[in-house]
C-alpha cells in the first residue's frame, strides 16, 4: 500500500485518543464507549435486507478495575494501528499481537497473554471508529480462490484470472480499491461455491469459461476478504451473485451471511453483505428433481434439527419460499453435500445442474 501521511483512519484514531485526553485534562475518570457486538444489539434492516448493529454501547472506564486492562489494550492497539498507517505498511493480526505484547513495568503481567485477547479488541476498534480492519492495515491469512473472465491489478501487478491454472488466484484479506482494481471485465455473473472441492471440479470443467462468469470459493464460512471482494464485484461492476452451498442448515446460513451479513460482524454488513445474492442450490427439493440416489443422502442429526429450528425463526428466513425449503428438509430428515451431485457423473454439476438452474431461474432469494 502506498505511504499515506494523513488519512480518514488516522483522523478517526486521533479523535479517539483526543477524547480520552480531554477527559484526563478535566480530571475525570477517562472512559471509552464502544457499540455492543452481540445478538441483543443486532437488528435486521428489512428495507435494506441486511443485519445492522443497534445503538447499545459498552463503556470501558479506566478507574474500574474490571475495565482497566482492556482500556489500556484498546488504546495500545489503536496507537499501533496509527503507526502502521503512517508507515504505509501492513501486518497480520498475529504480528500485531506480538508487536504490542510486552511486560508492564517491572511486574510480571503482560499487556496481552494470547491472541484471543487482542482479536476482539481489533473488532472493537473497527466498530468504534466505523472502519474496516483492512483500512487499519491489518490482514489475515489468505483464504478462498477465484478464476474467471476478468483481469485485476493487484498492488500494481496485472493478473489475468482467465489463466490461473487449477488453483486459481488466492484472494487476500485486503481487497480495497487502492490494492485491487478491476479491468477487462467480460463476466456476466459471479458464482460463489461453499467448498474448495466443488470449486476445483467446476474450474477443471471450465464452467466459468463456458458460462462467462467469475468463479469463487470461500472454504466454508467465507473470510472477510472473500465477502468484501464479492461486495465490490456486485456493487462496482453490477454483477449478479449466485451462491452454491450444501443442502443443510449450515449451508443455508453460509448463504445468509453472504446475503444479509453475520451477527458477529453486523457492523460491517454495509460493506460486505450482498442483499441481491441468490441461493442456487443445493435445494431440499433437488433430490426428486434431479433423481439423486438415496445412497448419497445423510441423515439429519440432532444438531442439524436444532439448527433448522433456529434459522426458521430468523427474520431473514421468514419468506414463504424459505420456510417451505427448510421444513421440507426437516420432513425428509436428510441432507445432501455438494459432492452428492458427482454420483450423477463428474461433469453433472457443470454441464447439467447449474446451467438448468440458471436457465430456469430456479433459485431462492
Amino acid at each position: 500500500m502506498k505511504k499515506l501521511k494523513r488519512t480518514e483512519e488516522i483522523v478517526k484514531l486521533e479523535d479517539f485518543g483526543r477524547q480520552v485526553l480531554e477527559q484526563v485534562k478535566k480530571m475525570r475518570s477517562p472512559d471509552i464507549k464502544i457499540p455492543l457486538r452481540s445478538l441483543s444489539n443486532t437488528i435486521f434492516d428489512k428495507k435494506n435486507q441486511i443485519l445492522k448493529i443497534g445503538s447499545k454501547k459498552q463503556v470501558r472506564t479506566y478507574f474500574n478495575s474490571a475495565h482497566t486492562k482492556k482500556f489500556m489494550q484498546t488504546l495500545l492497539l489503536a496507537s499501533e494501528c496509527k503507526e502502521l498507517i503512517k508507515s504505509g505498511k501492513t501486518t497480520s493480526i498475529r504480528d500485531l499481537f506480538y508487536m504490542t505484547k510486552h511486560t508492564i513495568g517491572t511486574g510480571k503481567e503482560n499487556t496481552f497473554e494470547d491472541q484471543d485477547e487482542s482479536n476482539p479488541i481489533i473488532e472493537d476498534l473497527e466498530v468504534a471508529l466505523d472502519v474496516l480492519r483492512e483500512n487499519l492495515h491489518l490482514f489475515a491469512s489468505t483464504r478462498g480462490s477465484m478464476v474467471g473472465n476478468v483481469t485485476i491489478v493487484d498492488s500494481g501487478d496485472t493478473i489475468n484470472l482467465r489463466k490461473m491454472g487449477s488453483g486459481g488466484w488466492g484472494i487476500p484479506s485486503i481487497v480495497e480499491s487502492e490494492v485491487i482494481q478491476f479491468k477487462n471485465v467480460d463476466a456476466k455473473f459471479v458464482l460463489v461455491v461453499e467448498k474448495d472441492a466443488m470449486w476445483r471440479r467446476l474450474n477443471e470443467d471450465k464452467f466459468w469459461k463456458k458460462n462467462n462468469c467469475v468463479l469463487m470459493h470461500g472454504q466454508g464460512m467465507a473470510p472477510r476478504g472473500v465477502r468484501r471482494l464479492l461486495w465490490r464485484l456486485n456493487h462496482e461492476l453490477k454483477l449478479p451473485v449466485y451462491v452454491f452451498v450444501d443442502n443443510d442448515p449450515w449451508g443455508f446460513y453460509i448463504y445468509s451471511v453472504y446475503k444479509q451479513g453475520s451477527i458477529n460482524l453486523a457492523y460491517e454488513s454495509k460493506r460486505m453483505a450482498v442483499p441481491e445474492a441468490k441461493f442456487i442450490g443445493l435445494s431440499s427439493f433437488d433430490q426428486e428433481k434431479f433423481d439423486i440416489p438415496n445412497n448419497v443422502t445423510i441423515k439429519l442429526n440432532k444438531t442439524d434439527i436444532t439448527r433448522c429450528r433456529q434459522i426458521l425463526e430468523y427474520p431473514w428466513f421468514q419468506k414463504k419460499s424459505w420456510q417451505k425449503e427448510i421444513k421440507h428438509m426437516m420432513k425428509k430428515g436428510i441432507k445432501l453435500e455438494l459432492e452428492a451431485l458427482s454420483k450423477k457423473g463428474l461433469e453433472f454439476a457443470a454441464k447439467t445442474y447449474l446451467p438448468q438452474k440458471l436457465s430456469e431461474k430456479d433459485w431462492l432469494e
